[in-house]
């Protein structure tokens, strides 16, 4: 009971308020005002007790071989909760790969992987027309991008011919071949490992490709502890395979669910404005060079949604909102050559700016 008081906040009134029916409203209102706040019901009004025990369980699962990583983990799943694309970055043997598909082995779907090197062609990642002797017909033959989970390996050592096949079916979940347009089987998700652009033999992403993700994860190395329980698991594992741990647990229709759960979840509309306010800065902020397009403006819409459904909120707070920016953004804006070379990040640039927007009330 005193939790419930605790949480009597006027944001969270409000939001109880907007669907309740006229009698009920009036019921709170006169609690209210009498000082009585035992009886008023603050349970969410979104059910999502299995959204919650269906992360619990993918978290479970891809700990059992991931040491550390929290916050790449949780972005993982959130980009899956709001249908979106994931890249990550970090120098190489930092569990960029094995997590992405330890994320897809957890999950009961089909999934696929594609190396990207420096000769691959389009056609080896969409599929290429056929021609069939039998029926002297020309059959199309499905390449790796049919899949419900897609793994790009290291996706900036492919040059940009090959990056542009991605566009179509990254942002409408579908490709168009010879004229024919062919769908994705939903869900659909797209996951990105590359190494730093300072790596040998990389190639810079476009700036098209870039805005096609939701999330760009950046990952550091482990800490001392971290590595020393690493080194324990490897030596522990006695010649077992690493991804035979993980066990499937949620369904295409689940994902499907879930995802449907989070476009419901409530947000005010005065934090759309915020959010509108941190992406009108980066096209006036003097230390960048482009900013952020509305694009991106949606993806910290539907990211926030998915942080507090993964919180268990059916609304969304200004926290999540300041969680999501720095991942959404970040790769969407780009310094100035000047500050670039005084070595200032678009990171610092990103958190200066929600400092500075004030917060609503």
């Amino acid at each position: 009971m005193e939790q419930q008081n605790d949480d009597l906040t006027p944001e969270n009134t409000e939001e109880n308020n907007t669907n309740a029916s006229e009698e009920n409203l009036s019921e709170q209102l006169e609690h209210i005002i009498d000082g009585n706040t035992e009886d008023i019901n603050f349970e969410n009004r979104i059910d999502l007790t299995e959204l919650k025990e269906g992360i619990s369980l993918i978290k479970n699962e891809i700990s059992k071989v991931i040491v550390g990583q929290k916050e790449m983990i949780d972005m993982l799943i959130a980009s899956i909760l709001a249908n979106g694309h994931a890249l990550i970055e970090g120098v190489p043997g930092v569990a960029k790969t094995i997590s992405a598909k330890l994320l897809a082995r957890s999950l009961d779907i089909d999934f696929s992987r594609i190396q990207f090197t420096p000769d691959l062609m389009p056609s080896d990642i969409l599929g290429t027309s056929v021609f069939n002797m039998k029926s002297s017909e020309f059959e199309f033959k499905q390449g790796p991008i049919f899949s419900n989970m897609v793994l790009i390996d290291e996706i900036n050592r492919a040059p940009a011919k090959t990056q542009a096949a991605l566009f179509e079916v990254m942002e409408e979940r579908q490709i168009t071949i010879d004229g024919h347009k062919y769908k994705m089987d939903l869900p659909f998700i797209v996951l990105a490992t590359q190494n730093p652009v300072e790596q040998e033999g990389t190639y810079r992403l476009p700036e098209a490709q870039l805005d096609r993700f939701l999330f760009k994860i950046d990952i550091d190395y482990p800490n001392l502890e971290e590595e020393i329980e690493i080194l324990n698991r490897e030596q522990n594992l006695k010649g077992n395979t690493k991804t035979d741990q993980v066990t499937s647990h949620l369904a295409k229709d689940q994902i499907t669910k879930f995802q449907n759960l989070v476009e419901q979840i409530l947000i005010e509309t005065h934090l759309l404005k915020y959010i509108a306010d941190i992406i009108i800065n980066t096209r006036s902020n003097p230390f960048l060079y482009l900013g952020a397009s509305p694009r991106a403006s949606i993806a910290i819409l539907k990211a926030s949604k998915a942080f507090a459904a993964m919180a268990g909120r059916d609304f969304v707070t200004p926290e999540d909102i300041k969680r999501a920016a720095i991942p959404v953004l970040q790769h969407r804006v780009i310094v100035t050559p000047e500050r670039e070379m005084e070595g200032v990040t678009t990171k610092q640039i990103i958190k200066q700016i929600i400092e500075a927007v004030e917060i609503p009330r």
